[in-house]
This record gives C-alpha cells, structure tokens and sequence, in this order.
C-alpha cells in the first residue's frame, strides 16, 4: 500500500496584507470590432431584440483557431475585456437605468471601475477562423478582449437570485434573434 501524501495548502502563501497590492499582467487574446466609437454611443445592458453586430477578431499565431473547436454550439458567450478608454474609477456612480440616486459602485455595472474590466454577454452568431460574429454588444470599438467563455444557462441564469435595489418589474425586455 502507498503511504497517504500530506495534504498541500497551496494557497497559505497567497494570504494577508503583502498581497493586497498584487500586480497582475494579461495579454490582449484579441480587438472588438464595433459600430460605437465612443463611449456615450455604446449602449448599456443592451436589449437583444434589436441587436447591434460586431465582430471578435482573435490574435493570429497563438492557435485560437483549435481553442474555438466546439465554441458554435453555443448561442451566446461571455466576452471579458478591458475598457480601455476608461479613466479613474468613482466610489458612487449614477446608473443609467433603474434609479436616480447614487448607488455604490460595486452595486452596479457601470463601466467607472477600479480595474477596467468589463462582462458581456452577447450572442455568437458564427466563427470563420479566428473572427467571432457576435450580435447585442455594448463594446466599443478597438475594444481589447481578454477571454472568451460560453454562456451556460444552467450556470449563468440563477433563478432564484435577487434584483437589489432595481424593481423587477420595470420595463426591460431582454430577447435574442439569434440562434
């Protein structure tokens, strides 16, 4: 019988204040290519049923072309990407729909963050080599995308999950034509 390892708690070195200012370095995996070409134009959390079409143009030379097998089974994907045109970051913001009080950052989705990531999910309507067509995005164009992951409805749609401080019954229709 093989002796039993000891456990390793990997992440123990990771704990505690010496990591609070962690740097951390990514590569751009690619660029949007949209309709808006500046920030006021892009829309925010954008209705599905009449959606703008844009495009992800992925890195060549880094074999994207095998990481995106299996990738046009699904009809919608979670795009994270940097907003580059971003500048500082506010503790409270305005959002654009659903108030009209200030609301802390972290309750929102305002693009005003300290690190200027951003989550969409928008619909993949095909891939040809390494450019992904995507429809309903809210990205601006020249966008630097950072990964690319599928939308799983069991994962990603919780159904008893809470709507904060929006009203739940306000007008919003949200609805895909694709796929």
């Amino acid at each position: 019988m093989k002796p039993k390892k000891e456990a390793k708690n990997y992440t123990d070195a990771f704990q505690g204040e010496e990591n609070s200012s962690l740097s951390i370095e990514m590569q751009a995996i690619g660029m949007v290519h949209s309709p808006f070409k500046e920030r006021f134009s892009a829309p925010r959390q954008p209705d599905l049923s009449m959606p703008s079409q844009g495009r992800i143009e992925l890195n060549a030379g880094l074999n994207f072309e095998q990481a995106l097998s299996d990738l046009d089974s699904f009809s919608h994907i979670w795009v994270i990407y940097w907003m580059h045109l971003n500048q500082g970051w506010n503790p409270t913001v305005m959002p654009p729909r659903g108030s009209d009080t200030r609301r802390g950052l972290f309750s929102t989705r305002a693009p005003h963050r300290p690190n200027s990531i951003g989550l969409s999910v928008v619909a993949l309507s095909s891939i040809k080599k390494r450019t992904l067509f995507i429809e309903g995005l809210d990205m601006l164009d020249g966008t630097p995308v950072l990964d690319i992951k599928p939308y799983l409805p069991y994962a990603d749609s919780l159904e008893d999950a809470s709507h904060g401080w929006l009203d739940p019954n306000a007008p919003f229709t949200f609805s895909s034509t694709c796929k």
